[in-house]
């Protein structure tokens, strides 16, 4: 792929090819834009999240609701074992203690900290983040080979970055077989056992028309309906997952929270509009919820917690001066005592590994689960993980492929 990092300016860092140059949009990333191609808060697009947690029985299972914690009962079993709830339509209830849990099928539901599956077992997901699909409808070498290689080095979960315009009826960008192949990409995750993150990575501004969709400051009135479609289709499996958007940057937390004048010429919508869209279909399937300063920053949840239930906070942790170890415990890290924190994208941009390392070592510590950037051949400055489709990995996949194959 060719490395546009050399002349585009730092907000449109994408690594994209130029053959995409002249017919997207560049989309901003934490790299600065990584998914126009891929669009990440750091490098990349976000990609489907789609392995199956590891259960980790020495999860901290605090009694603290959270901020995404379900109404639940306290008491997880400690059985080993998963047990499968229904596989299709509808959605679960798992009773724990005195209460009842909000489980959608064979899936997952939060109480307090914790991550929990149906058979009331502690769990962490680790995988990668797969770009490619917000670009390209039909994705770039995405399918049943590719998730075997991925399935090979350990990944339990795979995220999925998706284009609303792609996906919406109406939309100048929409194409018609978008959500067939969509659900091609996640039937294929799932058949091999592979749980899967769909994020909203790419969005219009609010704006069907927009000829150039690409990663915005937050989700617009349109995003309410692409995940009304999206989490009806999927409510019936609990595995797969959905990240409302990918990287919100520029606005402030009453925005992120509640919606609003975005700052740059659109009405946003915020993360409870679009939390509540999934809830209104009846779907109960784990929700994932990036910060501000392009998913890095959980700072202000706290004081804008969303009203809900089944949240996962994300944060995208990129080797940036302001994104370093030191950094971290206040962005992200002190949340993971009272809620469940995924990193759904982190990475550098010089093929380095130290950075992986140290942050791998810092989500186990307070059992973050993670998906990392980018399973995608795009060079360093991307950042990739692997150096061609047979994944083969780059220096920091090594790190990766050694972190995952020696989780339980």
């Amino acid at each position: 792929m060719v490395n546009l990092s050399s002349w585009l300016p730092r907000w449109m860092r994408s690594a994209a090819p130029a053959a995409l140059v002249g017919s997207l949009a560049l989309a901003s990333c934490d790299v600065g834009t990584t998914s126009e191609k891929p669009s990440g808060t750091g490098a990349g697009g976000a990609a489907p999240s789609g392995g199956m947690t590891t259960t980790d029985s020495s999860a901290d299972s605090s009694t603290a609701a959270g901020v995404g914690g379900a109404t639940m009962a306290s008491g997880a079993s400690t059985s080993a074992g998963e047990t499968s709830a229904a596989t299709t339509g509808g959605s679960s209830t798992t009773s724990g203690g005195g209460g009842s849990n909000h489980l959608a099928p064979n899936g997952y539901y939060v109480l307090g900290n914790t991550i929990y599956d149906a058979s009331n077992q502690p769990h962490v997901l680790h995988g990668m983040a797969r770009p490619s699909m917000e670009w390209s409808a039909t994705g770039e070498h995405v399918g049943t080979a590719d998730f075997q290689i991925m399935k090979s080095w350990g990944a339990r979960i795979v995220r999925i970055a998706l284009n609303q315009d792609f996906w919406l009826a109406g939309a100048a960008k929409h194409n018609g077989a978008y959500a067939a192949n969509v659900d091609q990409a996640v039937q294929q995750a799932r058949q091999l056992g592979l749980d899967v993150i769909l994020d909203l990575h790419w969005s219009d501004r609010g704006d069907l028309q927009n000829q150039g969709p690409g990663q915005q400051r937050m989700a617009d009135q349109n995003s309410i309906t692409f995940w009304s479609e999206v989490a009806a289709k999927y409510k019936g499996d609990g595995r797969v997952l959905f990240e409302l958007y990918n990287e919100p940057h520029d606005v402030a937390w009453n925005v992120w929270q509640s919606g609003g004048d975005s700052g740059d010429g659109f009405n946003a919508a915020g993360m409870q509009q679009l939390h509540d869209a999934v809830r209104a279909t009846g779907a109960d399937n784990l929700v994932f919820i990036g910060g501000l300063d392009y998913a890095f920053d959980l700072s202000g949840v706290p004081a804008h917690r969303i009203q809900g239930y089944n949240i996962v906070y994300a944060s995208h942790p990129y080797d940036y001066p302001n994104k370093q170890p030191a950094n971290w415990d206040k962005a992200w890290g002190f949340l993971a005592a009272t809620d469940p924190v995924a990193l759904t994208e982190f990475g550098t941009f010089n093929c380095s590994s130290g950075y992986y390392s140290q942050l791998i070592q810092a989500a186990d510590a307070k059992k973050v689960s993670w998906t990392a950037w980018a399973w995608y051949p795009g060079g360093c400055s991307f950042p990739s993980i692997i150096n061609d489709w047979n994944g083969t990995p780059s220096e920091p996949g090594k790190i990766v492929k050694a972190a995952l194959l020696g989780y339980p």
